[in-house]
């Protein structure tokens, strides 16, 4: 059984950089073929898929976020992380990180809150 677990701080403030990391057990983030996603949900809207890193290291972004979004890993530890700079208060969601294979999103963390405001 594959778990994720999502960390990082609840707030943030605006204009600074927000870190989440995905812990994963019961499975390497280098099995190929799988995908590590991370998504998230702002209040009453939508999910939002972010990016992405494969189980290669290859990354993959949003389009409207890649300028200010990096995905990247730790295999040592099977972690993997978000950083998205420069944010605002629309940033404000709940965050999952999740993983991908074979077009079908099959596990999924708890997700985390954070609220960017000052």
């Amino acid at each position: 059984q594959v778990q994720l677990q999502e960390s990082g701080p609840g707030l943030v403030k605006p204009s600074q950089t927000l870190s989440l990391t995905c812990t994963v057990s019961g499975g390497s983030i280098t099995t190929s073929y799988y995908y590590w996603s991370w998504i998230r949900q702002p209040p009453g809207k939508g999910l939002e898929w972010m990016g992405a890193i494969a189980y290669d290291g290859s990354t993959y972004y949003s389009p409207s976020l890649k300028s200010h979004t990096s995905i990247s890993r730790d295999t040592s530890k099977n972690q993997f992380s978000l950083q998205l700079s420069s944010v605002t208060p629309e940033d404000t969601a709940v965050y999952y990180c999740a993983r991908e294979g074979w077009a079908v999103y099959d596990y999924w963390g708890q997700g985390t809150q954070v609220t960017v405001s000052s």
